[in-house]
């Protein structure tokens, strides 16, 4: 009998201690529970460090794009500006190379332009008369239409200049000039015999060319008329 009191005791005892057990284990999981409810939830800062590195890279992008957008459209400036730009980065063979072909650049403007401008005086030469048929008509119009002649400055000291050339002035035009010349006086005059005589002392020197001989024939007809 006292051995079975043991027993039972030691059942009893031992059931209890079971019991305090298994509380303590339910009392410290509510407590874990209650802790992880209570903590502070730290995702947020998860997702607001990647919101940082996604906005960072974005801005990195619009920079990129910016730059890009900048070096592929320059603002517009002048050839000159735009080739000289950064010069001072340049190596000595580098300038050299860029200089050559500024020159280049600026002969090929500069030959453009008298092109143009040649082009421009053939036209106007083209459109009107040429100085000689302006002396000739002069001259003409001297002879056949005194009336209507008018002295003439420019045509006069055209035609003083040209007279013993015999392309410029043919031999049916030269005879009325020297009609004309008999009312040469002054300078005018002092000059043209100048001239002639210079003329007839030349073909002395060149018995055989032709045009030297055809050009003194002549300065001794307005010697002779003015002399």
């Amino acid at each position: 009998m006292a051995k079975d009191t043991k027993r039972k005791k030691l059942s009893s005892d031992v059931s209890e201690v079971h019991a305090e057990e298994q509380m303590d284990t339910k009392i410290k999981k509510k407590k874990k529970k209650m802790e992880v409810e209570e903590a502070p939830v730290q995702i947020p800062d998860v997702t607001i460090k990647t919101d940082d590195k996604e906005k960072k890279t974005k801005k990195q992008k619009k920079t990129k794009k910016t730059k890009q957008t900048e070096i592929s459209d320059p603002p517009c400036r002048p050839e000159e500006t735009r080739e000289l730009e950064g010069e001072e980065d340049l190596s000595p063979e580098e300038r050299r190379v860029l200089e050559r072909k500024m020159k280049k650049i600026l002969k090929k403007e500069e030959k453009k332009r008298l092109k143009a401008e040649g082009e421009t005086v053939k036209k106007a030469e083209a459109s009107g008369p040429t100085a000689p048929q302006h002396a000739l008509v002069y001259l003409t119009c001297w002879a056949e239409n005194r009336t209507e002649w008018k002295f003439q400055k420019t045509r006069q000291t055209w035609l003083l200049q040209h007279m013993f050339d015999f392309e410029q002035i043919p031999d049916e035009k030269f005879s009325v000039l020297l009609q004309y010349l008999e009312g040469l006086r002054g300078t005018a005059k002092d000059t043209t015999v100048q001239k002639a005589l210079a003329l007839v002392e030349e073909s002395g020197q060149a018995p055989e060319d032709k045009a030297v001989q055809q050009r003194a024939h002549r300065a001794r007809e307005v010697i002779q008329l003015l002399s």
